[in-house]
């Protein structure tokens, strides 16, 4: 671009546009959550009585407690258990290992509203664990509900962000430094305190504000068992859903109370990885050894107990799907009935599911290379300010994007509440940054010569980046994709505050059935979302060539 002139080529144009899309998909929503949240629901005057009525009634106070309580336990739990897998793992030789981090991944990237079901179907008042308990041992289970469950059910699925970044962090480290300790007569214990703590402390910070960022903001599984023990994102949904009018300006507020506080986080997150991480070039890196005595069989046990534990929801919906049910109750008798009625009766939600993914990711993976490209080819204030812009979603609730998306496009000039357009956007705003992360990375290991070789021999720049840079990013982009794929297929939060009659997805549908206790139409829909999920996974180990997912 000349100085003093503004040339408005093919990427000049297409800045423009994604900077449009963001201010009217993005940024236009969340100043209308703002506003929204200092009205008046009655006169719509400029008010501070939401956040004072938030701020002097203990019922709504005791929600964000409730929730710093439940992601506070969360985090501590998830980092105990992640870095204690990572380390085991990467230090000792491990039978199946990659078997064992393939189940990782799966509970990883699964919704937690299954695990919070299937944790009902097997620990509820009547689930099969707590009828043996009770029926043969004469012994009463305290319940799955409340504060303990949700705890479990979170902590067995985020703990496997830990276990992801601590097992990246472990890669690095040169196993001189450890053999230089041990030399010294460093005990293993020592060593782990002094050498490997310290190097991987930083990932292990950024790792657990992603898994307490993730917490406070699920929405799926302290609804489903929370019984009372009520937080942030399942009050946001009730005062603006409720039955006597729900009071969106009050919700608006709420919500804005979880953005802010949430940026706080990711703030914090940015500090933590830009100012205290560093670089290790591991000239040799650790080898696994064997085990020796009882440390290793108390090993083994802790390793395939958790990985149990995180995969059973899954072993569970698929087995219950293929049970016959009398009403709320499983019979020992195997059908096929379940799947019947779903077809029959929710097969719209397989097929928007699919369609409203489909139609996503088509959209994600062309901003996602675009952006991608003008955020590291073509710097300047506008891209930079895009660049940022796009990784807003990463800290706003699924919950709270739905409430921002409805606010914003209730009303003329641009109506979409109740369309399938306002799910899709959803989708898009929200899964974005996956496929732009990895389409960021793959661009960076792509020399600028080669476009510029292109150039110089009378290809035109638009034609070299379709010919010859799209082409050689596809494979990382594809890896984002399916990511962000698995994701928006398993999306509940927002969806659950968009969906009309003939928008809702397999995820609203399972949730919708769960409250109304018909599991055995939830377990099936359940199970076709879990095999979609692996499927998809192995697809995405296909494409990439890994074996594992990096954080």
């Amino acid at each position: 671009m000349d100085k003093g002139k503004l040339k408005f080529d093919f990427w000049t144009i297409i800045t423009i546009l994604i900077a449009s899309l963001f201010t009217v998909f993005l940024i236009y929503p969340l100043f209308s959550l703002f506003a929204s949240s200092f009205k008046d629901p009655l006169t719509g005057a400029f008010t501070f009585n939401n956040f004072i009525r938030f701020f002097s009634k203990k019922y709504y106070y005791q929600g964000l407690i409730n929730s710093f309580l439940v992601t506070t336990s969360v985090t501590i739990l998830a980092i105990l258990i992640g870095s204690s897998i990572a380390y085991i793992m990467n230090t000792y030789k491990i039978k199946g290992k990659n078997f064992l981090e393939i189940l990782i991944i799966i509970s990883m990237l699964s919704p937690p509203f299954i695990g919070a079901y299937s944790w009902i179907l097997l620990c509820g008042r009547n689930g099969i664990i707590t009828r043996f308990f009770l029926n043969y041992l004469g012994i009463k289970l305290p319940p799955i509900y409340g504060f303990v469950g949700i705890v479990l059910v979170l902590t067995l699925r985020l703990y496997t962000f830990i276990y992801l970044y601590v097992s990246g962090a472990l890669k690095k480290i040169d196993v001189s430094l450890i053999e230089a300790a041990e030399s010294l007569g460093s005990s293993p214990s020592k060593k782990v305190f002094t050498i490997v703590f310290p190097l991987i402390l930083p990932t292990l910070l950024a790792g657990g504000l992603l898994v307490f960022m993730n917490a406070l903001g699920d929405f799926g599984t302290p609804m489903l068992i929370g019984e009372g023990f009520i937080v942030m994102p399942v009050l946001i949904y009730s005062e603006f859903v409720s039955e006597v009018g729900g009071e969106a300006n009050f919700a608006a507020a709420l919500s804005t109370i979880m953005v802010l506080i949430t940026l706080l986080l990711f703030i914090g997150q940015k500090y933590i990885i830009n100012k205290k991480s560093f670089t290790m070039n591991s000239l040799r890196s650790m080898q696994p050894k064997e085990f020796k005595g009882l440390i290793g069989v108390f090993s083994y046990i802790f390793i395939y107990l958790v990985v149990f534990l995180s995969i059973i929801p899954h072993i569970t919906v698929i087995y219950t799907s293929l049970l016959n049910t009398r009403g709320q109750i499983f019979t020992n008798e195997f059908s096929i009935k379940s799947y019947k009625l779903v077809f029959q009766k929710l097969g719209q939600a397989i097929t928007n599911t699919y369609l409203y993914g489909f139609l996503a990711i088509v959209i994600i993976v062309f901003l996602g290379m675009f952006i991608a490209y003008i955020s590291t080819r073509k710097r300047n204030i506008l891209t930079s300010v895009i660049d940022t812009i796009s990784m807003i979603p990463y800290i706003i609730p699924g919950s709270v994007l739905g409430i921002m998306l409805l606010l914003a496009f209730n009303k003329k000039p641009l109506i979409l509440s109740g369309t399938s357009i306002i799910m899709i956007i959803a989708f898009v705003i929200r899964r974005l940054p996956y496929t732009l992360r990895s389409s960021a990375a793959i661009l960076y290991q792509i020399s600028e010569s080669m476009e510029e070789a292109s150039i110089s021999l009378g290809c035109s720049p638009v034609k070299t980046f379709f010919k010859i840079t799209a082409v050689m990013m596809l494979p990382g982009v594809f890896s984002g994709a399916i990511l962000s794929w698995i994701t928006v297929i398993n999306e509940l939060s927002a969806s659950v505050i968009l969906y009309t009659a003939n928008t809702r997805t397999m995820s609203v549908s399972i949730y919708s059935e769960v409250i109304r206790a018909s599991y055995g139409t939830a377990a099936a829909l359940s199970t076709i979302l879990t095999l979609t999920t692996i499927i998809s996974l192995l697809i995405f180990f296909k494409l990439s060539g890994k074996k594992e997912i990096s954080m």
